[in-house]
């Protein structure tokens, strides 16, 4: 019998999206091959503290009202790391748990999506699912991710951005001119619709620019786009391919993190999207070519809004998409013929791919 590859599943994090993120590897955890791969649980809890649980499931079931819950119960973690031979220590420095073959991170936002993470594994030498240092940086940022897009001649929403830091004033009647109303307020470096506020005029702007300040020091301002929202999935590393676009037709005034997470009627998803062949692919080939300008690699879930019925524009890339068991990545795979489990095995095979591709670049001048 084959040796089973030795898979580490990261999960929680210190962002808003932690819970979110502990639904995600519950349900990898769940579809995962465990004949072909070996488990170890990482939860990283709000604190930013690394703990490890091999043999327990330490995440809690969610109550009907609430999202799921880290239980620390395993022992804290440390990583060591070595060219050859990486290493899990726990903290008490007297159990060494061995090698991971691949890391697959399910954060979701700063520390964890950002780049951060990946960072860690890349000095660590060890292969990690998803897309790279630059790909992961460039995704989280919304505000260098739409510059990017614009430059490439891809469709994006207007939108300014602006620090908390600036001499410059966030203000209200500069952005009105410019988008006009109703606006949307954003943390720059933030997913799952958490700290957005769509606000119509300058109390509920003021209101919005303090919340998204909370989240990130950087926030967005985007023109209100009236359109269809359509997301398609994209895996692979040099040669990506899509997904079957699907649509969400969201119950509740915009797709909140209440509509996505706790409501389970908060959105229908639609797939695939009701459209016509031509403008379904239109869509796949405008997310590809997105995935590539953005520099990802494995995975991602581009989001898009069609106005007027045929004008598509791009709205943001998720590098580490939900995986929980209404997230649209997953379900969009499915559609096109690729099951849960054959998904995760496929990211998991590209990500060694990748790393075997690294490992034969020269690292010295000899």
């Amino acid at each position: 019998m084959a040796k089973k590859i030795r898979v580490g599943i990261v999960f929680g994090g210190r962002s808003a999206e932690h819970e979110v993120s502990l639904q995600s590897a519950k349900n990898i955890i769940d579809a995962i091959d465990t004949n072909k791969y070996e488990l170890v649980l990482i939860g990283i809890d709000k604190q930013g503290q690394w703990h490890l649980d091999e043999e327990s499931r330490f995440l809690l079931p969610a109550t009907e009202s609430e999202l799921p819950e880290l239980a620390i119960t395993g022992e804290n973690l440390a990583l060591v790391p070595g060219q050859q031979n990486n290493q899990l220590v726990a903290s008490s420095g007297e159990k060494r748990l061995g090698s991971l073959d691949v890391v697959f991170p399910v954060l979701h936002g700063p520390f964890g999506e950002d780049g951060t993470v990946q960072g860690l594994l890349k000095l660590a030498n060890i292969a990690y699912v998803g897309a790279g240092v630059l790909g992961s940086a460039i995704g989280m940022d919304k505000d260098v991710m739409k510059r990017l897009l614009r430059d490439a001649g891809i469709p994006v929403a207007r939108f300014v951005a602006a620090n908390k830091y600036s001499s410059k004033p966030i203000d209200f009647d500069a952005a009105r001119d410019q988008l006009g109303l109703p606006l949307f307020v954003k943390p720059a470096n933030l997913g799952s619709s958490v700290g957005i506020h769509k606000v119509t005029d300058r109390d509920e702007f003021e209101r919005a620019v303090r919340d998204a300040l909370n989240y990130d020091d950087k926030v967005l301002i985007e023109e209100c786009i009236n359109g269809r929202e359509i997301e398609c999935s994209v895996l692979g590393n040099d040669n990506p391919i899509a997904s079957v676009p699907g649509e969400i037709l969201p119950r509740h005034e915009f797709y909140s993190y209440e509509a996505k997470y706790l409501d389970e009627n908060g959105a229908v998803l639609e797939i695939p999207a009701k459209l016509s062949s031509e403008t379904l692919e239109r869509i796949r080939q405008l997310a590809i070519r997105t995935f590539t300008v953005l520099c990802c690699e494995g995975m991602a879930r581009i989001d898009f809004f069609l106005r007027n019925s045929d004008e598509i524009i791009v709205n943001e890339i998720n590098t580490i998409p939900g995986f929980t068991r209404i997230s649209m990545y997953p379900k969009l795979w499915e559609a096109t013929g690729i099951s849960y489990s054959e998904l995760i095995d496929r990211l998991i095979q590209l990500a060694i791919e990748r790393f075997e591709r690294e490992k034969r670049l020269k690292t010295d001048r000899t």
